[in-house]
């Protein structure tokens, strides 16, 4: 199954609050992400590159550049299950 973003936001601390279109939501951390894969180092190093995260047409892709992006699935099951943003 493949699962659609229905709401998108940056928090601090390089944290995304990812709501679902099956009324899950999610806090994903991307401090491991950000120290282990290449490229991820921009989203700490330049400056307004974390906020400006976008979700691609279909909904089921983050985005912050060509080549900085994580799909739903991964957000669904590895991000922690909350309430409200």
């Amino acid at each position: 199954m493949i699962v659609r973003i229905n709401a998108l936001k940056p928090l601090d601390e390089f944290k995304l609050f990812v709501a679902f279109d099956d009324g899950k939501t999610v806090i994903y951390d991307l401090e491991d992400d950000i120290n282990r894969l290449p490229g991820y180092g921009d989203l700490k190093t330049i400056t307004g590159l974390f906020d400006s995260v976008q979700l691609d047409e279909s909904r089921t892709c983050v985005f912050w550049n060509d080549y900085i992006d994580l799909p739903s699935d991964i957000l669904y099951e590895y991000g922690s299950e909350c309430k409200t943003a």
